[in-house]
């Protein structure tokens, strides 16, 4: 069962790396390449969390939940996917919302963040994945760089979260002034 996960789990991969690369060129080109990318991103995405679904429900299938609860290198995987899902399912929802309109000024910005995010989230979920399955990468040693040991927990420091509680409200209130004036 454990081959399935992984096999699963490349489906959303792909998919979510084609779509951060359609965000890129949707927001930072114009012409041709630009509108393909845009025309195309909303199927790459739903692709994408239909795929996430299927990998994170073979991933709990496979181990059990105490297992995947203790390890830190499992903890850390499961944050990460869960992480990468979260991120592209609103990019999703706002792409399924607006459309071409997240391709237009400061929103495209936080598009192209966004995109890179889950990149990132899902590299690093797959490289915690590959080592779990016994197949360490080099992207370890960029982890390990930059201070992160991937076999021990991390934790988020008390300002981070302060500091995510303000941008989400800040963030509550500039959409709900955006509303209210137009």
């Amino acid at each position: 069962m454990s081959g399935i996960h992984a096999m699963l789990v490349h489906f959303p991969i792909a998919f979510w790396a084609l779509a951060s690369l359609m965000i890129i060129v949707g927001a930072l080109m114009q012409g041709h390449w630009a509108q393909l990318a845009k025309a195309g991103l909303l199927p790459v995405l739903i692709l994408g969390l239909l795929g996430g679904i299927a990998g994170m429900v073979s991933g709990w299938l496979v181990w059990p939940a105490d297992a995947n609860l203790y390890s830190p290198l499992t903890r850390n995987h499961l944050l990460m996917s869960f992480w990468a899902f979260g991120i592209y399912a609103v990019v999703t929802a706002l792409v399924w919302r607006y459309r071409d309109l997240v391709f237009e000024g400061a929103f495209r910005w936080a598009m192209l963040v966004l995109a890179l995010m889950g990149g990132l989230f899902f590299a690093i979920s797959g490289t915690l994945g590959g080592h779990l399955a016994g197949s360490p990468t080099p992207f370890s040693d960029l982890l390990g760089a930059g201070g992160w040991t991937v076999y021990e927990t991390f934790y988020v420091p008390d300002w981070v979260l302060v500091v995510i509680l303000i941008l989400a409200v800040a963030s509550a209130v500039a959409g709900f002034t955006a509303k209210t004036r137009s």
